[in-house]
């Protein structure tokens, strides 16, 4: 069995200025379903791991959560995709919890709950604080530059900012997108 953690707002939906509060405002990004009914057909399990401070804030309640999490399961499964489990920190910043990322506590639940050395779970998303909590919990980590991390592009074309990337753990590969990244790991030999 192989295992891939995934960010969910800017990687497989799109990410709002504020938050994805509703099923009405969660909409998933163009060729993200299609990229991890891929990734399940070529043996990959997916669990998502995301910071939903929106519910620690009161912006909006566990239900809405729920319900946004229900409306994703069905797109995925519309698309033969599949998502095995979220992981997810309801708390604000304020509350210095071990599992808002930047911090690696969400990481570190998959590792425990799936029975994987994180050493061998690549992890991909598209905010910086993403990554750094993959690389603190051993992850190999991806960047995907959609979401948050489209500023990282270079004005003058498609390549990465490389100034701006050098917040980025060493070893971090840049993808353009999920699918990018989809076509990238089930293009690697297998173990």
């Amino acid at each position: 069995m192989k295992l891939l953690i995934l960010d969910r707002d800017g990687t497989l939906n799109r990410s709002r200025d504020d938050y994805v509060a509703s099923p009405d405002e969660w909409e998933a990004l163009p060729g993200a379903l299609e990229a991890v009914a891929r990734l399940n057909q070529g043996g990959w399990r997916v669990v998502l791991v995301t910071n939903q401070s929106g519910i620690g804030r009161g912006l909006f309640d566990m239900a809405s959560l729920n319900a946004i999490h229900a409306k994703m399961h069905r797109q995925l499964a519309a698309a033969g995709a599949r998502v095995e489990a979220v992981f997810f920190c309801p708390h604000a910043p304020e509350d210095a919890c071990a599992c808002r990322k930047p911090a690696p506590g969400l990481f570190v639940q998959v590792g425990q709950r799936f029975g994987f050395d994180l050493s061998r779970v690549p992890a991909a998303g598209n905010a910086v604080r993403h990554v750094q909590a993959a690389a603190a919990a051993g992850c190999p980590t991806h960047l995907l530059t959609t979401g948050q991390s489209e500023a990282l592009r270079a004005r003058s074309g498609q390549q990465p900012d490389a100034t701006s990337l050098s917040t980025l753990p060493p070893g971090t590969q840049v993808h353009d997108d999920l699918s990018a990244f989809a076509d990238w790991l089930l293009a690697q030999p297998t173990d």
